[in-house]
């Protein structure tokens, strides 16, 4: 009688809004699952559900045939990687790492030539969907890396998101990434004062969604965020503080390339006005309260 092949064993890195749905798919599937997160309490569900916790990235990389990663900015990536005791340095070689932080394409291309020199491969495979998307399992994945790499774990991918396509070499995931926030940036300048221009003219802001969510003005920010923004529920899928990251990550690699880039500079600096109002924790729809008192009717 032929057995199933056992499930490699996934480290997760990262319990944060997204991660936590993340790996919970993941350890649903049957995977066995090791975890850390820099607040241990974030990991109780899924050790109640049956992870494992290590006290460091380092102790999840020794204990793992794959090691995911989505923590906040390119320092910590940096840190959680390449650090003296961090996860190149204490993965088994055959390991695939896999960073899904939105990071820098340039630390990315790193990450991947320090874990080939140690026999690790690795993935950079940002996301976008934010929190509906992770706890729905339908993000999109976007993946930088070698592509055999990527086909031996897109299995994996398939458990947390639903359109993932492979970019080409390193750094080529978080280069796609960065093209999504820069959509995504200039979209919610627009979205924030459609819905304050509807109501500033007194019209009933949801009706008016109905009839331009499914047109040209249409889009998944439109449709999922300016209902929010009309509920006055600024609650983060995506904080504000890493949008600001993401957008700072871009202008530097556009502005390597010599790429002018208007539409994002306009928007990141509205969002860092938004953050010195103490928004930086709101999700990016918060930018609707530059425009108007977010507690008006």
């Amino acid at each position: 009688m032929n057995q199933e092949p056992l499930l490699p064993t996934i480290g997760f890195i990262g319990l944060g809004v997204m991660g936590q749905s993340m790996a919970g798919h993941l350890l649903k599937a049957g995977y066995p699952l090791h975890v850390y997160n820099r607040t241990r309490s974030k990991a109780d569900a899924l050790i109640s559900q049956g992870a494992r916790w290590e006290t460091s990235p380092g102790a999840v990389a020794a204990e793992a045939d794959v090691v995911i990663t989505i923590i906040g900015f390119p320092k910590d990536v940096e840190d959680v990687f390449l650090r003296e005791a961090g996860v190149i340095a204490s993965a088994k070689p055959g390991t695939v790492l896999i960073d899904m932080t939105t990071s820098s394409p340039k630390l990315a291309v790193q990450i991947a030539q320090e874990a080939k020199a140690k026999g690790i491969d690795a993935l950079d495979a940002p996301v976008s969907g934010g929190d509906l998307g992770a706890r729905e399992a339908r993000l999109s994945i976007m993946v930088g890396g070698e592509e055999e790499v990527f086909q031996r774990m897109k299995p994996i991918f398939e458990i947390m998101g639903k359109n993932i396509v492979y970019q080409g070499p390193a750094g080529s995931g978080q280069h796609t990434k960065m093209a999504n926030q820069i959509a995504i940036a200039a979209g919610m300048l627009g979205i924030c004062e459609a819905v304050a221009y509807a109501e500033e003219s007194g019209l009933d802001a949801t009706r008016v969604l109905e009839s331009i969510s499914s047109g040209a003005a249409g889009s998944w920010s439109l449709s999922n965020l300016a209902p929010r923004i009309i509920d006055r529920n600024f609650d983060p899928g995506f904080f504000v503080k890493h949008f600001i990251k993401d957008m700072t990550i871009a202008l530097e690699e556009a502005r390597s390339m010599g790429l002018e880039t208007p539409g994002l500079a306009t928007a990141k600096a509205r969002y860092e006005a938004l953050a010195a109002q103490g928004g930086e924790d709101l999700g990016t729809h918060g930018l609707y309260k530059l425009y108007r008192d977010a507690d008006s009717s």
